[in-house]
């Protein structure tokens, strides 16, 4: 036994190891979770301090726009929430610590969707189940109702968002939106902002109510890693007033806003948190 100690002391690395090179699908390091979060690189989320582990920059699992849209909703205790678009989890954690029922977070980008099952292990968010594919077809296809629907950095990455927001609508009591929109007054034709836009304009009807949708591209940045927008290079921004207008017809009598940032440097942007009235309250 002495002799098989020392042996072992002296070549931490055995275990079967013969000097060959390892294959690249495997991790000699120590086992660790900074070890998951580098296996796959376009992070863009940072993790919080008390994780000590290396991400992305942006700070969201301390986001004050959720933050502010849990304020408006109250307590989310015993919950149900359909997250559309979790990215890499990070409002999701925040949602966690709520103690909801449920959280239904559906993530059509594969990547963010790996990215999302890495931050669930690190961080312990055991309230959450991560869905891979089209939050569309999940609203259309699924009969669960949720007391509240989150689709931040959602909307204006649609090929439909009108008909999104109807479908949304149809499955939650109260919606939280972050959402970039046109407004003319705020982004006139002449902003470097429009420069993505095509100025092509086209008009559909939902509800009762005309809403523009302003065509736009991605111009190959979904050629990059760290890309996070639609499913389809086409996709259009809505109107301010048309988002509110259409909410309002969906049956949300009690809309508010805040954070709206009109100079914001991806386009004008609010948070918006919407709630359903009774019929018995509605005009």
């Amino acid at each position: 036994m002495f002799g098989l100690s020392r042996l072992i002391r002296r070549n931490p690395t055995s275990g079967g190891s013969t000097g060959e090179e390892v294959f690249e699908q495997y991790s000699r390091d120590l086992p660790s979770h900074q070890n998951a979060v580098n296996s796959l690189t376009g992070w863009n989320s940072a993790f919080p301090p008390e994780a000590n582990i290396r991400a992305g920059a942006h700070p969201l699992f301390a986001d004050g726009r959720l933050t502010w849209a849990i304020g408006q909703f109250g307590s989310l205790k015993d919950k149900k929430i359909v997250e559309i678009g979790p990215l890499e989890g990070m409002h999701t954690y925040m949602l966690n610590k709520q103690r909801p029922s449920l959280i239904d977070a559906i993530e059509a980008n594969k990547q963010c969707f790996l990215r999302c099952l890495i931050t669930k292990e690190i961080l312990g968010i055991d309230r959450a189940r991560f869905y891979l594919g089209d939050a569309l077809r999940w609203l259309q296809e699924k009969n669960t109702h949720y007391d509240l629907a989150i689709a931040s950095g959602v909307l204006y990455h649609m090929a439909d968002p009108g008909y999104f927001l109807c479908q949304i609508a149809e499955r939650c009591d109260s919606l939280f939106l972050w959402t970039h929109y046109v407004d003319d007054e705020a982004m006139p034709n002449s902003d470097s902002r429009r420069q993505a836009f095509t100025g092509n304009v086209e008009t559909k009807t939902f509800s009762g109510v005309s809403v523009r949708y302003y065509e736009r591209g991605y111009f190959n940045a979904n050629t990059t890693e760290k890309f996070c927008g639609g499913m389809r290079d086409r996709h259009y921004w809505m109107h301010r007033d048309d988002i509110i207008s259409l909410l309002a017809a969906l049956g949300f009598g009690d809309i508010r806003i805040t954070q709206e940032d009109p100079l914001h440097g991806g386009g004008p942007c609010f948070s918006l948190f919407a709630k359903r009235t009774p019929l018995t309250q509605q005009p």
